[in-house]
């Protein structure tokens, strides 16, 4: 008898073991998944442009953050009244982004910029939120990287720090 309630104890143990074990696998699973969703990958238009056919990225149906320099008058509002298009370049490549909204009151041709959204075709980046910078000496790193690499950089002497500068048009009313 005792026997039999030695093995009933060892495999009800190896039971609530080996579920809690799968719970915690289903756990890290949605977890996981749940980053890979919330994730925000930067992008050059020039590296949009070259990774586009990527199966791996599949940009058209992800969101991302698009950076670059707001190509000189390419600002265009469009008949709503409440839409902007612009073109955002690193010197090599453009995207045209249209963003629906108050823009932040420093958001100006030929400065740098930061768009969050979807691209709806290859060419055109559906803006969710833009970021323009606050001060005439920063360039978000990511923009510069991008900059740096077509050639397009001019760096200044009292250049801001890394993460300082850019805010919404909520913060920039401030």
């Amino acid at each position: 008898m005792a026997l039999n309630r030695s093995k009933i104890l060892k495999r009800r143990r190896l039971l609530i073991v080996a579920g809690a074990i799968l719970l915690l696998g289903v756990a890290a699973a949605l977890v996981l998944n749940a980053f890979r969703d919330t994730v925000v990958f930067f992008f050059s238009p020039s590296e949009i442009v070259a990774r586009l056919d990527d199966p791996d990225l599949d940009l058209m149906e992800r969101r991302f953050r698009l950076g670059g320099l707001v190509e000189e008058g390419s600002v265009q509002k469009l008949e709503d009244g409440v839409t902007t298009e612009f073109v955002v370049t690193d010197g090599a490549d453009q995207i045209t982004v249209r963003y629906t909204g108050m823009l932040p009151t420093l958001f100006r041709e030929g400065q740098g910029v930061v768009a969050e959204g979807r691209l709806q075709t290859p060419g055109l980046f559906i803006a969710e939120d833009v970021l323009a910078k606050h001060d005439e000496n920063y360039m978000p790193p990511e923009v510069a990287d991008a900059l740096k690499k077509t050639g397009h950089w001019e760096a200044s002497e009292g250049e801001a720090k890394d993460g300082e500068g850019y805010g919404t048009p909520q913060e920039d009313a401030r």
